[in-house]
């Protein structure tokens, strides 16, 4: 059984609004015993809450999760990376870890189009093939513009356009060469797994979900695979006890290329992680 675990885990937040990295380590041993972890909203400098009261340099998450996580490989892609006022770098992006080997590893910029109405930042999205037990797999970690709907939708349109590249290359393979040119594998088959911060049936989710017209394996929600007929979960706002906090919602999710639906056993939501106000996912194939 191959388990993939996916978490937003701003920037290490606690319940109590400081940063606990050990806390969200023990939160994801206690979730399950991960082959693959896909983290969003990972920092290095002063985006943490405890940092910014403090005036204190900000603490890099990026190394940390990575000493307290042995037996994996981590791969790590930067959506902001700007200086402080101070100078020192201040980072955000995503995190990958594998306990199976890295083939590649590419990362993606994602649109961000100008929209003067709404706040945003830049995203990305972290793409890894890996040599698994089920065959070379692309593994996408994702996180996508919250404030601007009109940069989502973009941004959905170059995560689909990725794919269908990607399996232009699986049916096609380049020659190999030398050095840089040598050919590495990547597969059409594929788990795209982060923070999409669009709701179950809205535009942006059909989009994503919709044929392609090259015969693409169409990306599949696999929460609908592993748990047909039922409302998705809640995955943002569960532990939000605030006055006039709206009522959880579903923003996180696991998609898989139609290839690999027949192989999805399992999909819930880790509903008891108080840190952060994401909830983790555990995606379980056969």
């Amino acid at each position: 059984m191959l388990k993939l675990i996916t978490w937003n885990i701003q920037s290490a937040r606690t319940p109590g609004g400081d940063t606990d990295l050990d806390d969200i380590v023990e939160r994801l041993r206690t979730c399950a015993d991960f082959d693959l972890l896909c983290l969003q909203e990972v920092t290095r400098g002063t985006f943490d809450a405890s940092a910014a009261r403090s005036g204190s340099p900000g603490i890099d998450w990026f190394a940390g999760l990575a000493q307290r996580l042995p037996g994996y490989q981590a791969v790590s892609a930067l959506a902001l990376d700007t200086p402080g006022p101070d100078g020192a770098p201040r980072e955000m992006g995503n995190m990958l870890f594998s306990r199976f080997p890295v083939l590649q590893v590419l990362r993606h910029s994602l649109p961000w189009p100008a929209d003067p109405e709404v706040t945003s930042m830049p995203r990305c999205a972290l793409e890894v093939t890996l040599a698994t037990p089920i065959g070379p797999l692309r593994v996408l970690c994702v996180h996508l513009e919250y404030f601007s709907m009109r940069q989502r939708l973009v941004q959905v349109e170059r995560l689909r356009a990725l794919h269908a590249e990607a399996c232009a290359h699986a049916r096609a393979p380049r020659p190999s060469g030398a050095g840089p040119f040598a050919a590495v594998p990547r597969p059409g088959a594929a788990i795209m797994a982060g923070d999409f911060n669009m709701l179950p049936e809205s535009s942006a989710h059909r989009r994503l979900l919709s044929a392609y017209e090259d015969g693409a394996p169409a990306w599949q929600d696999a929460w609908r695979l592993a748990q047909p007929g039922r409302a998705h979960a809640p995955t943002v706002g569960l532990h939000d006890r605030a006055p006039g906090a709206a009522p959880p919602f579903t923003f996180d999710y696991a998609f898989v290329s139609a290839d690999l639906a027949g192989r999805v056993r399992a999909l819930r939501v880790d509903g008891r992680a108080g840190a952060s106000d994401h909830q983790p996912l555990l995606l379980e194939l056969a």
